[in-house]
């Protein structure tokens, strides 16, 4: 039975707390990767992979361990979570000397971003009232976007003062924190039964599979990670060489600021986004965002590189508008989600959106190779190739027509 609203209030802000510590350097690779690439001589395709690795690694594990929280007491699956980011984190700051150990321990932390993040939200789902859930939802994803803007601005500080490897060794003392928290704040729960005689495969993904409305908003949310995850991943190398290409390299606004003030700001766009969707209603929203995300992020590619302040102005511009979706799609599937199958409708939804982030970072980094290398020409490709992705993800999410929510507009 769901606890009642002050309890669940609380909760949520516990476990939205120990998500930013535990999130806060997931990004300091991105933040770092220009100087890593230049520190161990790594080409673009080279690049990507290791940005791709962890979310590939969060991909195959997800279906694991989330589904597994509708049979154990989702707390315990994220505090293994929060250990594999720890380890991760501090062996990387220790131990990493190039591409493949690089690789390997980006993809350890992306386990332990499988066991916390999708994990994170069933614990709550578990635990609120359906009109709660939304919100918590929502909350739940902002404190991910927080600590993940800060995961730039903070890597690229840490790194500039104490070295790359007290950077990442950092991040590795903020999960303690978070682990800690989780461990002594959050009550244990089981997870609710499922409904007399209808006992589910653990690992049955069939259902999940045949509930259209859930599978739209997963489909969606696997292009929108797409894009996403392109931005996070290289936005910071495109605004870094769009400075020495326009020649623009005295007094700047750093691109990891710049990204740090995107994350904030596509944060605040999601809350706002998934208000709007329970307003005006949730496909309307969707297909809106998706529409202009196409738009923009073909601007950026073809006409971001004629200067270093039309990128900023471009590249704040079209994350805003990634994020916009971004609760709205995840509320989405978790509303429309069989309490009994939540768990595994969380893994499907997550795992297909994290295909779409390993793919995305890929994307870039091969079509900038393909191209010859980092070129106006180059980069507009790249962000055509994400721009051609969202515009069939958009017209399979119409011809679904997934339902709107309880409490939406029409729903």
């Amino acid at each position: 039975m769901p606890i009642d609203r002050t309890t669940g209030a609380r909760l949520v802000a516990i476990v939205c707390t120990a998500q930013v510590f535990v999130q806060i350097g997931a990004f300091y690779w991105p933040a770092l990767m220009p100087q890593m690439m230049r520190h161990w001589s790594l080409t673009n395709s080279e690049a990507g992979w290791i940005t791709s690795s962890f979310y590939a690694a969060y991909m195959l594990s997800v279906p694991v361990l989330v589904t597994l929280t509708d049979r154990i007491d989702a707390k315990r699956v994220y505090l293994f979570g929060v250990g594999c980011t720890l380890i991760a984190h501090l062996a990387f700051g220790l131990l990493a000397d190039g591409f493949w150990s690089a690789m390997a321990l980006r993809g350890l932390a992306g386990i332990g971003w499988a066991g916390t993040y999708m994990t994170g939200l069933k614990l709550l789902a578990d635990q609120v009232d359906a009109k709660m859930m939304s919100r918590a939802v929502t909350g739940h994803a902002a404190s991910i976007g927080i600590s993940g803007a800060v995961s730039y601005v903070l890597g690229d500080f840490l790194a500039s003062e104490f070295g790359w490897r007290w950077a990442f060794a950092s991040a590795g003392l903020t999960a303690a924190i978070a682990w800690i928290t989780v461990a002594l704040a959050v009550p244990g729960r089981p997870p609710p039964a499922p409904r007399p005689g209808a006992q589910p495969a653990l690992f049955d993904f069939r259902p999940v599979l045949r509930n259209r409305s859930a599978f739209a908003y997963s489909l969606a949310y696997c292009v929108h990670t797409l894009e996403m995850n392109a931005l996070r991943g290289w936005g910071v190398a495109f605004l870094a060489w769009v400075a020495v290409h326009s020649g623009m390299t005295g007094e700047l606004l750093s691109p990891t600021v710049v990204i740090t003030v995107l994350g904030l700001l596509g944060t605040l766009t999601s809350v706002l986004g998934n208000e709007a969707s329970i307003r005006f209603g949730r496909r309307r929203l969707i297909v809106g965002a998706m529409v202009l995300s196409i738009a923009v992020g073909l601007l950026l590619g073809f006409v971001g590189s004629k200067g270093y302040w039309l990128a900023v102005v471009l590249i704040v511009v079209y994350g805003m508008i990634i994020w916009l979706d971004s609760s709205s799609l995840t509320a989405g599937a978790a509303g429309s989600a069989d309490p009994a199958r939540r768990g595994a409708t969380l893994a499907v939804h997550s795992m297909l959106g994290y295909a779409g982030g390993f793919v995305g970072p890929l994307a870039i980094g091969w079509t900038l190779d393909a191209a010859g290398g980092m070129s106006p020409l180059a980069w507009g490709l790249a962000f055509g190739v994400v721009a051609i992705l969202m515009a069939l993800a958009m017209m399979v999410f119409v011809a679904i027509r997934p339902r709107e929510l309880e409490g939406d507009r029409g729903g």
